[in-house]
């Protein structure tokens, strides 16, 4: 079972529990989106790390469509919540559970795995998991060009996930490939 667990280039001892979206009306309350295992869950961690090092502490939590609606510590105005937009929220790995399941990880845990075929050929790095809405996406670097794909993070493009050995395994049927974040192509 696979967590919800975002990976961005962030550092290693940091794990993305999720990230603040807009403002949500004038008393300072911003929209949160979640990526723990229960939603809700993100509370409970104590106070989480924003990118620039700064400690954010969620003092309240309700319900939205697709999101929660929350209330952040010292944030109490429109102009403070728009200043946290688009914020991720890390907790060290350390304050983490340690996955029950062979078949759990973190997607932090991808990042710097070698991405191979099914037959063992290195295709390329994982540098990265997104989510931009739609699902799932792992972002790896081709050792043969150096540029990035973007591949459904699904059973059907990443059979197996071997922490132990250090690799996925990718499926790339038919040439397909998405477009490249950075570039807008393949």
């Amino acid at each position: 079972m696979r967590n919800k667990n975002p990976s961005e280039r962030a550092k290693p001892d940091l794990i993305c529990l999720g990230q603040i979206g807009a403002a949500h009306g004038i008393r300072g309350e911003v929209r949160l989106r979640s990526f723990t295992a229960v939603p809700e869950a993100i509370a409970d961690y104590g106070p989480l790390q924003a990118e620039d090092g700064s400690a954010l502490a969620i003092e309240s939590l309700r319900p939205a469509k697709g999101c929660f609606i929350a209330t952040i510590a010292g944030i109490r105005d429109r102009n403070a919540a728009e200043a946290l937009a688009n914020a991720r929220l890390y907790v060290p790995r350390d304050r983490l559970p340690e996955p029950a399941e062979p078949d759990e990880f973190y997607y932090a845990d991808l990042v710097g795995l070698t991405a191979v075929d099914r037959a063992g050929k290195s295709c390329g790095t994982v540098i990265a998991v997104h989510n931009f809405g739609a699902g799932d996406i792992v972002e790896i670097r081709r050792d043969a060009t150096g540029k990035t794909e973007l591949l459904p993070f699904d059973a059907a493009h990443v059979p197996e996930v071997d922490l132990a050995g250090g690799r996925v395994v990718i499926e790339l049927s038919g040439g397909e490939r998405l477009p490249s974040p950075a570039r807008g192509e393949g």
